[in-house]
């Protein structure tokens, strides 16, 4: 019966302390809206729609933009592109998002890219209006965008 009883304990114990340890873990971090859109122009490729996704993890954020604005004009292998996003800070200066990530595009297949990676700090508000996504093909043809007003339903914030 001791031998029960001591299991029953350890039991209660380890349970004890998962609890707290729930209880003590940091929340996780959180971007506030996940998602945004903005409408672009990309000069002679174009303009459209741009839909930007954020995410969050402590002081690292990622953010993917897709956008029909532009199309592959040719097939795209996987990460093949360059691509840097630099968003304003509420309050003056800017981040930046880099990356070579993008899924293989076929030719006519709307551009997206990411997820591009920045740092950012406790209650960072940032908003592509004002700033410009640059996205390089083959080393050589680079395609700048710049939003042509505020993103909706407004920046990002993290947390």
């Amino acid at each position: 019966m001791r031998g029960k009883r001591f299991g029953t304990g350890l039991s209660l114990a380890a349970g004890a302390l998962a609890v707290c340890g729930l209880a003590f873990a940091p929340a996780a971090a959180a971007v506030a809206p996940g998602v945004a859109t903005v409408d672009a122009d990309c000069g002679t490729w174009g303009g459209d729609e741009a839909t930007l996704t954020a995410t969050q993890n402590g002081t690292s954020a990622t953010v993917t933009i897709t956008t029909s604005a532009v199309t592959a004009p040719v097939a795209l292998a996987e990460d093949s592109l360059i691509s840097e996003l630099r968003m304003v800070k509420a309050g003056g200066g800017t981040t930046v998002f880099k990356g070579a990530g993008n899924p293989a595009m076929a030719a006519g297949d709307a551009l997206e890219v990411g997820p591009l990676t920045g740092t950012v700090a406790p209650g960072d508000s940032l908003e592509a209006f004002g700033g410009t996504v640059k996205v390089t093909a083959f080393g050589f043809l680079t395609i700048t965008c710049t939003a042509t007003g505020p993103q909706a339903p407004g920046p990002f914030v993290f947390d």
